[in-house]
């Protein structure tokens, strides 16, 4: 058996597109950048973004272009696929996200439910609906039991 699944959460790094197939089915394109934090060889704290071109289908790609824009956070679940193509006589290669599932992050500038306060709340506040509290300082591997 195999598996060729992709789960990815970021950002998107433009505005989604929306076109459509001769079929007449829609389809929707979007970059996600992720980021990873680690400490080199020094113990120096880097950080490296990737970037991730997402392809959508259907109803969801409407959906997706409906509601997300650039800066908005999503994960996405799908399957990874490498299209080429020739292009002034040089193989052109593109790896893409084929999205199964989009889920939105949280929105941009959002505010509370009832419009009065931001939703974004203070440092020390406590976690809401049962969120996790994570640690500030970095977790060093060594220590976790297994």
């Amino acid at each position: 058996m195999y598996l060729n699944k992709a789960m990815i959460y970021g950002n998107l790094t433009r505005d989604p597109e929306l076109k459509s197939l001769p079929s007449g089915m829609q389809v929707c394109s979007f970059s996600l950048a992720t980021n990873r934090v680690y400490k080199d060889r020094d113990g120096a704290r880097q950080e490296q973004t990737d970037y991730h071109n997402i392809v959508v289908f259907g109803r969801q790609a409407e959906t997706v272009n409906q509601y997300l824009k650039k800066g908005s956070g999503a994960l996405v679940e799908g399957r990874l696929q490498t299209r080429s193509w020739e292009k002034d006589g040089q193989k052109q290669y593109r790896t893409e996200i084929i999205a199964d599932r989009v889920q939105f992050g949280v929105r941009v500038g959002s505010s509370a439910p009832n419009g009065d306060a931001p939703a974004t709340a203070p440092k020390d506040a406590a976690p809401q609906d049962g969120a996790p509290e994570y640690p500030e300082e970095d977790i060093n591997p060594e220590d976790i039991p297994f």
